[in-house]
């Protein structure tokens, strides 16, 4: 059952006497108790998408559904309530600096005209749930980055929403504690049932608590689907080249030479066998491993390599033939990706 539904969403802004298209037909459902990832380079228009679903965005044109209701038939007291009960949370962590933590949790509970004795039972449960109990008087000043991010967590939960947005909410933390608000994330995901949508440019967030995925590009949806499927088999420029190229850490792949490259992914039945030295060893040709890489797909180590392949197209499709009847899937890679 989806809890969110976008129908031909577009969305634009006047920019100095300019019209500039963010969204342009956007088209996604969310399935109730999903954890759904939304992911895209920087200015792909995936913050406007994510703002547009609780209508901190109004769209130019399309539908926002939350439950079957369309936001835009609601009055400002009725997108209020609707809007409580859809949590938020950004890569800033937007906390009160003045006010100390479990004030910060309190406060939409105050908003909301919850006494302050029930909303402060409420807040020591949810710093229980993220593990900050002891700082309930300290103030985001005295805190690291992921404590920060746990308070807005709490804080966001403290409505009881049924959805969960994240915009962008690991990108100003470092790799550990990244994977310690994702462990969380999908901790409240399974306890608590709460839809959660994460917002990032970061495929590794995607590939280790999402289920499936949306690709946004010049704000468009390119490609959509479980995350598995799209990690083995990438349609789109654009999701191939969030999940092998042009990070920092990776060598770009247009300076990995061979006449032909190919990409494929171990999976489980193949994790264990060593597939290129026997690929090698039958075809009696050399292959080049460009690049390695293991990720965490879904609680799963999915191993990939960009092979550079011999001169030849009879041995070339000879390897690749090889490849696939041991279980890997094979794409080509081109040298814009």
């Amino acid at each position: 059952m989806s809890i969110i539904e976008i129908k031909n969403l577009t969305k634009k802004f006047e920019v100095e006497g300019h019209t500039v298209t963010a969204l342009d037909g956007i088209n996604l459902s969310i399935e109730k108790g999903d954890v759904f990832g939304i992911i895209g380079m920087s200015g792909a228009g995936k913050s406007t998408l994510v703002r547009s679903i609780n209508y901190l965005e109004k769209p130019s044109e399309g539908r926002v559904l939350i439950d079957g209701v369309n936001l835009d038939e609601l009055s400002e007291k009725e997108l209020r309530k609707k809007r409580s009960r859809i949590g938020m949370i950004f890569q800033n962590f937007n906390l009160l600096e003045q006010k100390n933590v479990i004030d910060n949790v309190c406060f939409p509970l105050e908003i909301a005209g919850i006494k302050k004795k029930e909303a402060r039972q409420r807040a020591r449960e949810l710093l229980k749930t993220v593990n900050l109990e002891e700082k309930e008087k300290a103030y985001p000043s005295q805190l690291s980055g992921g404590q920060k991010q746990r308070v807005a967590i709490a804080r966001a939960l403290s409505t009881n929403p049924q959805i969960l947005l994240c915009d962008e909410a690991t990108s100003a933390l470092d790799p550990q504690t990244t994977a310690s608000i994702l462990g969380l994330l999908k901790k409240i995901n399974e306890e608590m049932g709460i839809t959660i949508v994460i917002i990032t440019h970061q495929m590794s967030v995607v590939t280790d608590v999402c289920k499936k995925v949306a690709i946004i590009d010049s704000g468009r949806l390119v490609e959509e689907g479980p995350v598995d499927l799209i990690f083995e088999n990438p349609r789109s420029d654009a999701a191939k080249e969030l999940i092998s190229g042009k990070e920092i850490r990776y060598t770009p792949l247009e300076n990995l030479h061979a006449e032909r490259k190919i990409r494929i992914v171990f999976q489980e039945n193949s994790a264990y066998e060593p597939v290129i030295a026997n690929t090698i060893l039958k075809l009696q040709t050399p292959v080049n491993i460009l690049k390695a890489d293991t990720r965490n797909v879904n609680g799963k180590a999915v191993g990939e390599m960009i092979l550079g392949l011999p001169e030849g197209d009879d041995i070339q499709n000879d390897i690749i033939a090889h490849l696939k009847e041991a279980g890997l899937v094979v794409t080509e890679v081109t040298e814009n990706e």
